[in-house]
């Protein structure tokens, strides 16, 4: 990166490390990987699962962040419902991000298919789903992460940093 690091924050989606029942080691590894990329992870915050609960969350973070990627609630459960919340605060849906992340899981990893997560801009803040494994959380980040800082400069209008 040429300059300042962008502002990114970190959001897990999960009952359960909401409530302490579990540790929040995808919100770890997305902290960590975000960092490794050279953004500047100033929030994380633990969300139950809901409509409300993100979207919430997402419209609080907005305003100060470059990024913002959360983890969890993008399957099929009844509770599952990240992508919805999501939609409620992006005005413009970046759909290859999320295309390429469940792209690269075919004939590898049978369920990758399965995850619903969504990605767009809100104001001029990118929002990215992704799942809530661990495991998955490297893997999306291994088939987007040459593309985040692009994709911030060019949604927060930071054209000079790209030429």
């Amino acid at each position: 990166m040429t300059s300042a690091p962008y502002r990114a924050a970190v959001v897990t989606v999960s009952n359960s490390a909401a409530a302490g029942r579990t540790d929040d080691r995808s919100g770890s590894i997305l902290n960590e990987r975000l960092t490794g990329l050279g953004f500047d992870v100033a929030a994380r915050i633990v969300v139950p699962d809901g409509i409300e609960s993100v979207e919430e969350a997402l419209m609080g973070l907005v305003p100060n962040h470059d990024l913002i990627v959360t983890t969890g609630g993008t399957g099929l459960s009844p509770t599952d419902l990240t992508p919805e919340g999501t939609l409620r605060v992006i005005d413009r849906a970046v759909p290859g991000l999320a295309e390429a992340m469940r792209a690269a899981t075919f004939g590898k990893i049978p369920f990758g298919m399965l995850s619903r997560g969504v990605s767009g801009v809100a104001g001029t803040c990118l929002i990215i789903n992704l799942p809530g494994s661990p495991k998955a959380v490297s893997e999306g980040l291994d088939v987007i992460g040459e593309a985040l800082d692009h994709a911030v400069a060019i949604a927060t209008g930071d054209f000079g940093r790209h030429d």
